[in-house]
Protein backbone atom coordinates (compact mmCIF):
# COMPACT_ATOMS: atom_id res chain seq x y z
CA UNK A 1 0.00 0.00 0.00
CA UNK A 2 2.71 1.75 0.88
CA UNK A 3 4.64 1.60 -2.17
CA UNK A 4 1.40 2.10 -4.43
CA UNK A 5 0.71 5.31 -2.66
CA UNK A 6 4.90 6.30 -3.19
CA UNK A 7 4.52 5.94 -7.03
CA UNK A 8 1.40 7.96 -6.91
CA UNK A 9 3.44 10.58 -5.64
CA UNK A 10 5.95 10.16 -7.81
CA UNK A 11 3.23 10.32 -11.06
CA UNK A 12 1.53 13.28 -9.61
CA UNK A 13 5.11 15.41 -8.88
CA UNK A 14 6.43 14.86 -12.18
CA UNK A 15 3.33 15.49 -14.26
CA UNK A 16 3.53 18.54 -12.02
CA UNK A 17 6.76 19.47 -12.75
CA UNK A 18 5.86 19.21 -16.60
CA UNK A 19 3.10 21.05 -16.20
CA UNK A 20 5.27 23.94 -15.17
CA UNK A 21 7.92 23.47 -17.68
CA UNK A 22 5.05 23.58 -20.60
CA UNK A 23 3.81 26.98 -18.61
CA UNK A 24 7.52 28.35 -18.68
CA UNK A 25 8.08 27.17 -22.36
CA UNK A 26 4.40 29.21 -23.10
CA UNK A 27 5.40 32.23 -21.00
CA UNK A 28 8.83 31.91 -22.78
CA UNK A 29 7.29 32.28 -26.11
CA UNK A 30 4.86 34.89 -25.46
CA UNK A 31 8.02 36.98 -24.37
CA UNK A 32 9.56 36.16 -27.73
CA UNK A 33 6.27 37.22 -29.75
CA UNK A 34 7.92 41.19 -28.75
CA UNK A 35 10.67 40.27 -30.94
CA UNK A 36 9.35 37.91 -33.53
CA UNK A 37 6.56 37.24 -35.56
CA UNK A 38 5.01 33.79 -35.34
CA UNK A 39 6.35 31.62 -37.66
CA UNK A 40 9.50 33.50 -37.19
CA UNK A 41 9.62 31.96 -33.37
CA UNK A 42 7.96 28.54 -35.00
CA UNK A 43 10.86 28.27 -37.37
CA UNK A 44 13.91 29.41 -34.84
CA UNK A 45 12.01 27.03 -31.80
CA UNK A 46 11.73 24.32 -34.05
CA UNK A 47 15.42 23.76 -35.03
CA UNK A 48 16.35 24.62 -31.20
CA UNK A 49 14.19 21.77 -30.56
CA UNK A 50 14.46 19.45 -32.92
CA UNK A 51 18.59 19.17 -32.63
CA UNK A 52 17.55 18.48 -28.97
CA UNK A 53 15.63 15.79 -29.75
CA UNK A 54 17.15 14.53 -32.47
CA UNK A 55 20.05 14.27 -29.95
CA UNK A 56 18.17 12.60 -27.00
CA UNK A 57 16.45 10.09 -29.76
CA UNK A 58 20.15 8.77 -30.72
CA UNK A 59 21.18 8.59 -26.93
CA UNK A 60 18.06 6.52 -26.41
CA UNK A 61 18.26 4.70 -29.76
CA UNK A 62 14.88 5.75 -30.28
CA UNK A 63 16.11 6.49 -33.91
CA UNK A 64 13.52 5.10 -36.35
CA UNK A 65 14.05 5.22 -40.41
CA UNK A 66 11.14 2.91 -41.65
CA UNK A 67 8.02 3.97 -40.40
CA UNK A 68 5.68 0.91 -41.07
CA UNK A 69 3.21 1.33 -44.31
CA UNK A 70 0.31 0.84 -41.67
CA UNK A 71 1.01 3.95 -39.46
CA UNK A 72 2.12 6.25 -42.07
CA UNK A 73 -1.40 7.55 -42.69
CA UNK A 74 -1.87 8.03 -39.13
CA UNK A 75 1.22 9.64 -38.32
CA UNK A 76 0.62 12.13 -41.33
CA UNK A 77 -3.23 13.20 -39.34
CA UNK A 78 -1.31 13.35 -36.02
CA UNK A 79 1.47 15.38 -37.59
CA UNK A 80 -1.47 17.84 -39.15
CA UNK A 81 -3.56 18.26 -35.86
CA UNK A 82 -0.02 18.92 -34.06
CA UNK A 83 0.66 21.34 -36.46
CA UNK A 84 -2.51 23.00 -36.72
CA UNK A 85 -2.89 22.78 -32.63
CA UNK A 86 0.24 24.81 -31.83
CA UNK A 87 -0.81 27.22 -35.09
CA UNK A 88 -3.87 28.07 -33.85
CA UNK A 89 -2.31 27.68 -29.64
CA UNK A 90 0.12 30.50 -30.33
CA UNK A 91 -1.53 32.87 -31.76
CA UNK A 92 -4.09 32.92 -29.56
CA UNK A 93 -1.31 32.83 -27.19
CA UNK A 94 0.75 36.02 -28.84
CA UNK A 95 -2.70 37.81 -28.45
CA UNK A 96 -4.03 36.97 -25.38
CA UNK A 97 -3.37 37.02 -21.56
CA UNK A 98 -1.86 33.53 -20.50
CA UNK A 99 -3.87 32.10 -18.12
CA UNK A 100 -6.54 32.58 -20.35
CA UNK A 101 -5.28 30.75 -23.64
CA UNK A 102 -4.02 27.81 -20.57
CA UNK A 103 -7.61 27.75 -19.72
CA UNK A 104 -9.35 27.45 -22.23
CA UNK A 105 -6.78 24.93 -23.71
CA UNK A 106 -7.67 22.42 -20.43
CA UNK A 107 -11.13 21.53 -21.95
CA UNK A 108 -8.99 18.85 -23.85
CA UNK A 109 -9.31 16.09 -21.78
CA UNK A 110 -13.23 16.84 -21.69
CA UNK A 111 -12.78 16.71 -25.77
CA UNK A 112 -11.07 13.74 -26.12
CA UNK A 113 -14.18 11.32 -24.00
CA UNK A 114 -16.18 12.81 -26.07
CA UNK A 115 -14.70 12.54 -29.51
CA UNK A 116 -13.48 9.15 -27.99
CA UNK A 117 -17.01 8.48 -27.49
CA UNK A 118 -18.51 9.90 -31.05
CA UNK A 119 -15.09 8.33 -33.26
CA UNK A 120 -14.31 5.49 -30.97
CA UNK A 121 -17.10 4.40 -29.87
CA UNK A 122 -15.48 3.99 -26.66
CA UNK A 123 -18.49 3.53 -23.99
CA UNK A 124 -18.90 6.92 -22.16
CA UNK A 125 -22.41 7.29 -19.43
CA UNK A 126 -24.78 9.63 -18.83
CA UNK A 127 -22.13 11.42 -15.82
CA UNK A 128 -19.57 11.90 -18.26
CA UNK A 129 -21.68 13.63 -20.76
CA UNK A 130 -22.67 15.37 -18.13
CA UNK A 131 -19.45 16.93 -16.83
CA UNK A 132 -18.34 17.29 -20.33
CA UNK A 133 -21.36 19.57 -21.20
CA UNK A 134 -20.95 21.56 -17.71
CA UNK A 135 -17.52 21.90 -18.61
CA UNK A 136 -17.58 23.16 -21.85
CA UNK A 137 -20.30 25.85 -20.10
CA UNK A 138 -16.71 26.54 -18.62
CA UNK A 139 -15.06 27.35 -21.72
CA UNK A 140 -17.39 29.29 -22.61
CA UNK A 141 -17.68 31.59 -19.40
CA UNK A 142 -14.07 31.53 -20.11
CA UNK A 143 -14.43 33.15 -23.88
CA UNK A 144 -18.12 35.06 -22.82
CA UNK A 145 -19.08 35.53 -26.69
CA UNK A 146 -21.23 38.87 -27.53
CA UNK A 147 -19.66 40.41 -24.33
CA UNK A 148 -17.30 43.77 -24.42
CA UNK A 149 -14.33 41.79 -23.17
CA UNK A 150 -14.99 38.83 -25.77
CA UNK A 151 -11.32 38.54 -27.43
CA UNK A 152 -11.84 36.88 -31.33
CA UNK A 153 -8.37 35.32 -30.75
CA UNK A 154 -10.16 32.43 -28.22
CA UNK A 155 -11.89 31.25 -30.69
CA UNK A 156 -8.06 29.95 -31.88
CA UNK A 157 -7.54 28.81 -28.42
CA UNK A 158 -10.74 26.59 -29.13
CA UNK A 159 -9.61 25.44 -32.52
CA UNK A 160 -6.37 24.70 -30.58
CA UNK A 161 -8.68 22.58 -28.79
CA UNK A 162 -10.11 20.19 -31.84
CA UNK A 163 -6.83 19.91 -33.76
CA UNK A 164 -4.88 18.64 -30.75
CA UNK A 165 -8.09 16.51 -29.96
CA UNK A 166 -7.26 15.22 -33.67
CA UNK A 167 -3.50 14.49 -33.16
CA UNK A 168 -4.89 12.25 -29.55
CA UNK A 169 -7.47 10.49 -31.73
CA UNK A 170 -4.75 9.18 -34.48
CA UNK A 171 -1.96 8.58 -31.33
CA UNK A 172 -3.69 6.24 -29.94
CA UNK A 173 -3.90 4.13 -33.41
CA UNK A 174 -0.42 4.21 -33.73
CA UNK A 175 1.25 1.13 -32.94
CA UNK A 176 4.63 0.66 -30.84
CA UNK A 177 6.80 0.40 -33.46
CA UNK A 178 7.18 3.86 -33.57
CA UNK A 179 8.52 5.04 -30.40
CA UNK A 180 7.36 7.90 -28.68
CA UNK A 181 10.60 10.02 -29.05
CA UNK A 182 10.48 9.34 -32.79
CA UNK A 183 6.87 10.50 -33.33
CA UNK A 184 8.02 13.96 -30.89
CA UNK A 185 11.00 14.18 -33.36
CA UNK A 186 8.78 14.09 -36.65
CA UNK A 187 6.57 16.65 -34.84
CA UNK A 188 9.48 19.25 -34.14
CA UNK A 189 10.65 18.56 -37.93
CA UNK A 190 7.23 18.98 -39.46
CA UNK A 191 5.95 22.44 -37.00
CA UNK A 192 9.74 23.75 -38.56
CA UNK A 193 9.30 22.90 -42.05
CA UNK A 194 5.97 24.97 -41.55
CA UNK A 195 7.59 27.87 -39.81
CA UNK A 196 10.01 28.37 -41.98
CA UNK A 197 8.05 27.85 -44.90
CA UNK A 198 5.44 30.48 -44.37
CA UNK A 199 8.08 32.85 -42.44
CA UNK A 200 9.70 33.59 -46.17
CA UNK A 201 5.82 34.73 -47.59
CA UNK A 202 5.45 37.16 -44.51
CA UNK A 203 7.62 39.67 -42.21
CA UNK A 204 10.73 38.69 -41.10
CA UNK A 205 11.78 40.97 -38.19
CA UNK A 206 15.31 41.50 -37.13
CA UNK A 207 16.75 38.45 -35.11
CA UNK A 208 17.52 39.88 -31.87
CA UNK A 209 20.10 38.13 -29.09
CA UNK A 210 17.17 38.35 -26.20
CA UNK A 211 14.64 37.21 -29.51
CA UNK A 212 16.78 34.27 -29.77
CA UNK A 213 17.63 33.41 -25.94
CA UNK A 214 13.53 33.58 -25.23
CA UNK A 215 13.62 30.64 -27.72
CA UNK A 216 16.18 28.80 -26.95
CA UNK A 217 15.07 28.54 -23.31
CA UNK A 218 11.34 27.77 -24.33
CA UNK A 219 13.38 24.45 -26.35
CA UNK A 220 14.35 23.56 -23.66
CA UNK A 221 11.22 23.90 -21.42
CA UNK A 222 9.19 21.72 -23.96
CA UNK A 223 11.78 18.99 -23.80
CA UNK A 224 11.72 19.03 -19.82
CA UNK A 225 7.82 18.95 -20.04
CA UNK A 226 7.38 16.17 -22.60
CA UNK A 227 10.32 14.09 -20.85
CA UNK A 228 8.06 14.69 -17.18
CA UNK A 229 4.93 13.60 -19.28
CA UNK A 230 6.51 9.94 -20.43
CA UNK A 231 7.82 9.95 -16.96
CA UNK A 232 4.09 10.31 -15.08
CA UNK A 233 3.15 7.46 -17.35
CA UNK A 234 5.55 5.32 -16.55
CA UNK A 235 5.33 5.55 -12.90
CA UNK A 236 1.90 4.65 -10.21
CA UNK A 237 -1.67 5.12 -10.97
CA UNK A 238 -2.46 7.43 -14.01
CA UNK A 239 -5.83 8.50 -12.71
CA UNK A 240 -4.20 9.73 -9.41
CA UNK A 241 -1.53 11.64 -11.63
CA UNK A 242 -3.74 13.38 -14.54
CA UNK A 243 -6.17 15.73 -12.39
CA UNK A 244 -2.23 17.02 -11.44
CA UNK A 245 -2.25 18.39 -15.22
CA UNK A 246 -4.13 21.03 -14.17
CA UNK A 247 -1.56 22.37 -11.85
CA UNK A 248 -0.56 24.52 -15.41
CA UNK A 249 -3.43 27.14 -14.82
CA UNK A 250 -1.83 27.96 -11.28
CA UNK A 251 1.57 28.30 -13.39
CA UNK A 252 -0.02 30.44 -16.24
CA UNK A 253 -1.65 32.39 -13.43
CA UNK A 254 1.67 33.10 -11.31
CA UNK A 255 3.82 33.60 -14.50
CA UNK A 256 0.85 36.27 -16.18
CA UNK A 257 0.74 38.03 -13.22
CA UNK A 258 4.80 38.64 -12.17
CA UNK A 259 5.88 38.38 -15.57
CA UNK A 260 3.29 40.41 -17.94
CA UNK A 261 1.13 42.11 -14.90
CA UNK A 262 -2.15 40.12 -16.35
CA UNK A 263 -4.84 39.92 -13.82
CA UNK A 264 -7.43 37.22 -14.29
CA UNK A 265 -10.93 38.40 -13.93
CA UNK A 266 -13.73 36.35 -12.15
CA UNK A 267 -14.95 34.92 -14.45
CA UNK A 268 -11.98 33.51 -16.24
CA UNK A 269 -11.29 32.42 -12.98
CA UNK A 270 -14.95 30.38 -12.31
CA UNK A 271 -15.06 28.98 -16.17
CA UNK A 272 -11.50 27.78 -15.01
CA UNK A 273 -12.37 25.68 -11.91
CA UNK A 274 -15.73 24.34 -13.62
CA UNK A 275 -13.23 23.39 -16.21
CA UNK A 276 -11.16 21.72 -13.74
CA UNK A 277 -13.65 20.23 -11.60
CA UNK A 278 -15.89 18.53 -14.26
CA UNK A 279 -12.33 17.44 -15.72
CA UNK A 280 -10.99 15.74 -12.93
CA UNK A 281 -14.71 14.30 -12.19
CA UNK A 282 -14.26 12.45 -15.88
CA UNK A 283 -10.47 11.06 -14.80
CA UNK A 284 -12.23 9.48 -11.37
CA UNK A 285 -15.45 8.12 -13.48
CA UNK A 286 -13.41 6.94 -16.02
CA UNK A 287 -11.15 5.09 -13.77
CA UNK A 288 -14.51 3.42 -11.19
CA UNK A 289 -15.95 2.70 -14.90
CA UNK A 290 -12.71 0.57 -15.77
CA UNK A 291 -12.27 -0.71 -12.59
CA UNK A 292 -15.66 -2.22 -12.76
CA UNK A 293 -15.34 -3.94 -15.76
CA UNK A 294 -11.90 -5.08 -14.67
CA UNK A 295 -13.84 -7.24 -12.12
CA UNK A 296 -16.69 -8.04 -14.26
CA UNK A 297 -14.07 -10.09 -16.67
CA UNK A 298 -12.48 -11.25 -13.47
Amino acid sequence: MTSTFSENMRGGAFMAIGMAAFAINDANMKLAAEHLTLFQALFLRGIFTTILLAMLAYYKKALVFHVPKADRKTLVFRLIGEIGGTLCFLNALFHMPLANATAILQALPLAVTLAGALFLKEAVGWRRYLAIGIGFAGMLIIVRPGSDGFNEYSLWAIAAVFFIVVRDLFTRRLSPAIPSLMVALLTSIAIMIVGGLFSTVTEWKPVSVEGISLLAAASVFIIFGYLFSVMTMRVGDISFSSPFRYTVLLWAIILGYFVFGDVPDQWTLLGSGIIVITGIYTFYRERSVSQKQDNTKN
